[in-house]
């Protein structure tokens, strides 16, 4: 039950964080070099007015999933100032680097001899962020980036994925599960999962060992987390051990060939009657109001993937692994996805 003190909290600090992002992203908007979006897609965008009561709309539907029991209020819901001050400057002195690559026309793609052990697609620097994925400083910088980029709407829209876990958790004993968060980034949204579920095991996996000490960190105080470092399309997680894996924001920034090799992987991971659940961006065609702007996203942004992504039937992909679709819910510029593997799980079997 969320009291009156609590709702008001949850609106105040989300107001502060809605209209914090949106300054900052103006700002970076204003000193940033821009790729000029053709004219035709210049006059199909959404306008400033129709993303930002997006953006509150989305905020209503978390408040209300709050309110229904379904996660608790977010354990950020202040952020440290302190903090929130030196990420501020850390992500304005990379602006000057990334606007440099944008300048020159060139991706400054991650080529170091000492990382040559990873798969070439991946040596990207995605969203021309200084090293890509492949270092500490963009470990600590990359969701203070996003945020600015959705103008504080990402953790709102991390959290939709935690409406159907609450349905599928609901009933059993939550330390017989087991969740793997595939491509867990800096584990931010596992971080909003043992939140809510502390004694369920997790498994954080991702490639970047830079990502995955910061995911060590930001869960450091909670236990029943394992930590494995490996590509998704590669991933060596057991067949048929987990229970609930959750893919968020992956598929768009791989190959069409990953994708299916990942999507197969997560397949084979999960237990008969187990669920997969997938945040991703919007596709073409989901909200047509906004398709001229995810159009440009890949021309404004180094996203090499992002083109193929937009026009890709996922539906197919996760059909040809054998995962049956559940639903698909729409949050402002993301898709959740909920799929999944038929069979009955053996704890209700007789």
């Amino acid at each position: 039950m969320v009291t009156a003190l609590e709702r008001t909290a949850y609106q105040l600090s989300q107001s502060v964080r809605l209209g914090w992002y949106s300054v900052q992203s103006a700002l970076a908007s204003r000193l940033s070099e821009r790729v000029r979006a053709p004219a035709a897609l210049r006059a199909a965008m959404p306008s400033v007015a129709t993303l930002s009561e997006d953006r509150r709309r989305l905020m209503r539907r978390d408040l209300e999933n709050i309110e229904a029991g379904y996660y608790r209020l977010p354990h950020d819901l202040v952020d440290n100032p302190a903090a929130v001050l030196r990420q501020t400057v850390l992500y304005f002195s990379d602006l000057r680097a990334v606007n440099q690559r944008i300048r020159r026309g060139v991706a400054a793609e991650v080529r170091a001899p000492d990382l040559e052990h990873y798969p070439d697609y991946y040596r990207r620097s995605f969203h021309h962020q200084t090293d890509g994925y492949l270092s500490r400083r963009s470990a600590e910088l990359y969701d203070y980036q996003v945020e600015v980029l959705f103008g504080g709407a990402a953790d709102a829209m991390r959290r939709q994925a935690l409406v159907p876990l609450h349905h599928f958790l609901r009933g059993k004993r939550i330390a017989d599960q087991h969740l793997a968060d595939i491509g867990c980034g800096t584990g931010q949204f596992l971080t909003f999962v043992k939140d809510n579920y502390p004694r369920l095991p997790v498994t954080a996996l991702d490639i970047s060992p830079f990502y995955l000490d910061e995911a060590r960190r930001r869960l450091r105080h909670w236990s029943r987390v394992t930590f494995v470092e490996a590509a998704a399309e590669t991933m060596s997680l057991p067949e048929a051990s987990v229970d609930i894996a959750t893919c968020i924001y992956l598929f768009h920034e791989l190959p069409t060939e990953m994708q299916d090799k990942v999507a197969a992987r997560m397949a084979r991971i999960l237990k008969p009657g187990g669920m997969l659940i997938f945040i991703d961006s919007l596709q073409l065609g989901d909200r047509a109001d906004y398709d001229a702007l995810l159009e440009y996203f890949p021309m404004a942004f180094h996203e090499p993937y992002y083109a193929d992504y937009l026009r890709r039937d996922l539906g197919r992909v996760f059909e040809g692994t054998g995962l049956m679709l559940e639903q698909i819910n729409l949050a402002y510029l993301s898709r959740i996805t909920v799929l999944r593997k038929p069979g009955t799980p053996a704890d209700q079997r007789r």
